[in-house]
């Protein structure tokens, strides 16, 4: 059963690559500003394909709040299978 991704994870795992508080980051910042990088975009990437995700840096790097990523990332999460299955 995979675990379905929500805005707060999003949200927690930037903000651990920033070293700062998931409660900073406003859904409307810039992630650039807080001194986000491609290193770090990518490594975000590579962790949410290996969960299913079908996302590029190219679709991050154009959009750097966390508002416009979620806008990109929650079509493309995979369906996740319900408890009762």
């Amino acid at each position: 059963m995979s675990q379905m991704l929500t805005l707060e994870d999003v949200r927690a795992q930037v903000a651990e690559l920033l070293y700062e508080d998931p409660a900073e980051l406003s859904d409307e910042e810039n992630l650039i500003d807080w001194g986000l990088d491609s290193v770090r975009i990518m490594t975000l990437v590579e962790k949410w394909r290996r969960q299913g995700v079908q996302i590029t840096f190219a679709d991050l790097a154009e959009r750097p709040t966390l508002a416009e990523w979620w806008a990109v990332l929650a079509p493309k999460l995979p369906p996740t299978r319900s408890s009762d299955e």
